[in-house]
């Protein structure tokens, strides 16, 4: 098995990866990245085929689960109960659950609120220049997810704060300063939903918390331990990916100078599914193997980790002509921007929906957009988003 390195906190690697996508995809099989040291596999067919492999999961098998430094343990308390952590049965139950307060019909008839927010957001714009992220892109995800739950809107701020401080345990760059940031702000949002947990047992409403209380699977309802971790992944997950994707997705767009027509509604679902494929918001997740298997000629044993890089499998040319071309009008394929399988995210409708008003609106109110400067991306790898979007009207 061919061994490559490439630290994911180098300057180069986080502004443009996908060079080095680029080189891994022109070879065959899995490879051993050593930064990470675990297998990865780059190519598309390879990721969606894994993805539903019940070999392989996120949950670390139990004689294998690590023993967490002491000042962890309340970190790892609450994700102890994430979806993202589990497979099934519990994984299932979880799911199932959650899927049942979380419709179509729900997330649908969010539309005319975004539209709404949206409008709001850019009527406070000032005269000349704006920086999208931090007074467009991160408002629309966190205050729509504090409106489902049924939180105020007013705590956007600290929503945002708690789940931009948790995040940090997934990144590369991590250091005992932002591991001690992640599990604060984790206890104190813990804290919080608990309280509003209590608050909507008294008092129901027509929202996602109470929802999510009165759901049942077979008799069976959430805990208050697993309400508390779903609330938090639902704000982390649904605010992180839809504010790195709009924020590239704005970025995209004004370096290609794309026709506005692209924003509108014939057009608007391709354009958005191309931004997804071409510059996704998350770029890597890993799973355990669980049985002893081989891989593109590689044996993998119980306990090994794989590296999935969802980054790369939007570049790849045996599922995409030109993969490095950005372009709206190709047609639709399935992509992997927001995973796959039972993993595959629950909140990549809101996701998408968002992203299909907030786009449009935004370039309809200011159709001259220019970007002030060059964005840069942040140090977040597996993350994938920038640092600010700095924009003349």
């Amino acid at each position: 098995m061919k061994k490559i390195s490439q630290s994911p906190t180098d300057p180069n690697f986080v502004q443009n990866p996908y060079k080095f996508y680029s080189d891994r995809l022109q070879e065959d099989g899995a490879v051993f990245w050593s930064d990470y040291n675990m297998v990865a596999v780059f190519d598309y067919e390879t990721v969606a085929t894994l993805i539903k492999d019940k070999r392989l999961g996120r949950e670390v098998p139990k004689e294998l689960a690590p023993n967490h430094a002491p000042h962890l343990k309340p970190f790892y308390d609450i994700e102890a109960h994430s979806m993202l952590e589990l497979e099934p049965p519990r994984h299932t139950r979880l799911r199932s659950l959650v899927l049942r307060a979380f419709t179509s019909r729900r997330i649908a008839s969010l539309a005319p609120e975004i539209k709404t927010l949206c409008h709001d957001l850019i009527d406070r714009f000032p005269k000349d220049h704006v920086d999208l992220l931090p007074q467009y892109a991160q408002h629309i995800p966190v205050i729509i997810i504090a409106r489902l739950l049924g939180v105020p809107e007013t705590m956007a701020p600290d929503l945002l704060r708690w789940s931009n401080d948790m995040v940090m345990m997934y990144q590369a760059r991590r250091t005992r300063a932002l591991e001690d940031r992640a599990v604060a702000s984790a206890q104190e949002f813990a804290d919080f939903i608990r309280g509003y947990i209590n608050q909507k047992r008294n008092t129901p409403a027509d929202d996602l918390l109470t929802h999510l209380l009165q759901a049942e699977e077979d008799g069976e309802k959430l805990s208050t331990d697993e309400l508390i971790t779903t609330c938090i992944l639902l704000l982390n997950a649904g605010h992180e990916a839809t504010v790195h994707t709009l924020g590239n997705g704005i970025k995209t767009l004004l370096e290609h100078d794309i026709d506005l027509n692209h924003l509108t509604p014939p057009n608007i679902e391709s354009t958005v599914e191309e931004i997804l494929r071409y510059d996704p918001p998350v770029h890597m997740f890993t799973r355990y193997a669980y049985d002893t298997l081989t891989l593109n000629g590689v044996t993998l044993e119980r306990g090994d980790q794989v590296a999935y890089v969802y980054g790369a499998t939007g570049r790849d040319p045996r599922r995409w002509t030109d993969p490095d071309r950005f372009d709206p009008t190709r047609a639709i394929q399935k992509n992997l921007a927001f995973g796959g399988g039972i993993h595959f995210c629950v909140g990549a409708p809101l996701a998408r929906l968002e992203l299909q008003i907030a786009l449009p609106i935004l370039f309809e109110r200011h159709p001259n957009l220019r970007l002030v400067r060059t964005p840069q991306f942040q140090n977040i790898y597996h993350f994938h988003g920038l640092e600010n979007l700095i924009v003349s009207l």
